[in-house]
């Protein structure tokens, strides 16, 4: 691979021939978590990050010294790191990425020679030089220029006329078709992971999950009959821009998969290796079955949370210093997985009484390895609330001692019982002391008190504490 700081004129020369569309690509994917990629739109976008292996027929006009192109390409390769390959054949002395800018899709095809009809019937055949607004400007064989504004159709003699980013090369000899190896990375290309884990009904907990790859491709080109690797991790990308669009759902005219991935290590990483191949149009969203649905057990939890985990500089002895407030009492779901979670998204859904499926509620979740455990937070309860106040408040300056009560009184309104976890941070000062509690503490650290108080359908319940706060004079 060469550098691109050419002179323009080392693209000029005489002969110049093309390459035809690629054959069966192969395209390692990595996982993107923007979500400007995964939204409907027609432009590229410059998130997400792929690495694009391709083989192409590039056609040599002559031999010796010339021009050849390779066209289509996505818009948003990197034109820095694009490497051609014809093994002990051509040898390449110059090679130039052309993008559309603001010229359009045309101007991607600066230096390749096109036949235009003007709307007066006019055939002219030039060099494409550049494009002016809605100007062409054509170079003829004699070195004249030409500005044609007003045109019915434009063919192209040498490349394919494919829109996107287009690839020059000053090679020295070939001739006829000669067989390449076309590596480059881009962007507009990302992969996330989509879950739905469906409660069953019955006894106890119990959901299937069922796991998605979505393939978003917003780069500028359409990507046929794709052999497809999905690379979860994050790898570090020293660059920018390292299902809610139209979603293809294995639905294009390449055979869906007939397996599941396979999985295996990538380095540091997992990887997915696709069954099959598959369309991956552009501005459009594939999804491909990553794991085969299982059941597994589950847990509900009903959360109400006090405050943080940190402290002041110094104890906070006024009454005010800690406000009194109610909260509301999160919903949250929790399992253990049995595979390897590639972050995404995970929606929770269940079965309504008229049969009907309905959706709970979705979060974000993170790289989870298998055995280890995944927390949902759904939403806030209509059916529980949660009131706080408090009881009691002293203030020994001398002996250096504070005491705090306080009584959070739970509701709940549904028919349904249920435990609700209280999470309380005593963080008026680091050094303290449960001096008592109307229920036994399940979990106890230096900035949480944690308690499950069990409430009764259309029913209340209370729980009271107190704690105490010492500290030494260098606190004060």
């Amino acid at each position: 691979m060469m550098h691109r700081s050419l002179l323009s004129a080392a693209l000029g020369v005489l002969a110049a021939g093309s390459a035809s569309a690629a054959e069966t690509p192969a395209l390692t994917i990595y996982r993107a978590d923007a979500d400007t990629l995964f939204e409907s739109g027609g432009s590229p976008v410059a998130d997400g990050y792929a690495v694009v292996h391709e083989q192409r027929a590039v056609k040599f006009p002559g031999s010796g010294r010339q021009t050849v192109f390779v066209d289509g390409l996505p818009a948003t390769l990197d034109a820095e790191a694009v490497s051609i390959d014809f093994g002990a054949g051509p040898r390449v002395l110059a090679q130039r990425v052309l993008s559309i800018g603001d010229g359009g899709s045309l101007a991607a095809h600066r230096g390749e020679e096109i036949q235009t009809v003007t709307r007066g019937g006019v055939s002219m055949t030039g060099t494409l030089v550049g494009v002016d607004g809605g100007a062409l400007i054509l170079r003829d064989a004699s070195g004249k220029i030409t500005y044609v504004r007003e045109y019915d159709s434009v063919r192209f003699t040498q490349g394919t006329g494919l829109p996107g980013s287009t690839l020059q090369l000053v090679v020295d000899g070939g001739s006829g078709d000669v067989p390449a190896t076309l590596t480059y990375p881009t962007s507009g290309l990302g992969w996330r992971a989509a879950y739905s884990a469906s409660l069953i009904d019955g006894g106890g907990c119990r959901l299937r999950l069922d796991a998605l790859a979505s393939v978003a491709n917003r780069s500028g080109r359409d990507f046929a009959g794709a052999k497809l690797k999905l690379v979860a991790g994050s790898p570090n990308i020293a660059r920018s821009g390292g299902p809610r669009p139209m979603a293809y759902k294995a639905m294009a005219s390449t055979p869906a998969p007939e397996e599941l991935p396979e999985q295996s290590s990538l380095g540091d990483y997992r990887s997915y290796t696709v069954d099959g191949m598959l369309d991956l149009p552009d501005s459009s969203v594939t999804q491909v079955p990553l794991y085969a649905p299982r059941e597994t057990g589950c847990e509900r939890r009903w959360i109400v949370e006090n405050g943080g985990a940190w402290f002041p500089p110094k104890p906070m002895i006024a009454p005010n210093d800690v406000h009194v407030a109610n909260g509301p009492v999160l919903s949250e779901l929790g399992f253990k997985t049995d595979d390897n979670l590639p972050a995404g998204q995970l929606r929770v859904l269940t079965r309504d009484r008229d049969n009907r499926t309905e959706f709970l509620g979705e979060a974000r979740i993170a790289d989870t390895q298998k055995g280890r455990g995944v927390n949902i937070a759904l939403g806030n309860a209509f059916d529980l609330s949660a009131s706080r106040e408090r009881t009691t408040f002293s203030v020994d300056k001398a002996d250096r001692e504070m005491n705090e009560g306080f009584r959070i009184t739970l509701t709940n309104t549904g028919d349904t019982a249920r435990t609700i976890t209280v999470r309380e941070h005593p963080n008026r000062w680091r050094a303290w002391t449960l001096l008592s509690s109307s229920v036994k503490p399940t979990k106890q650290t230096p900035d949480l008190l944690e308690f499950s108080v069990p409430v009764p359908a259309n029913g209340k319940a209370t729980l009271d504490y107190a704690v105490r706060y010492h500290w030494t004079p260098t606190d004060d």
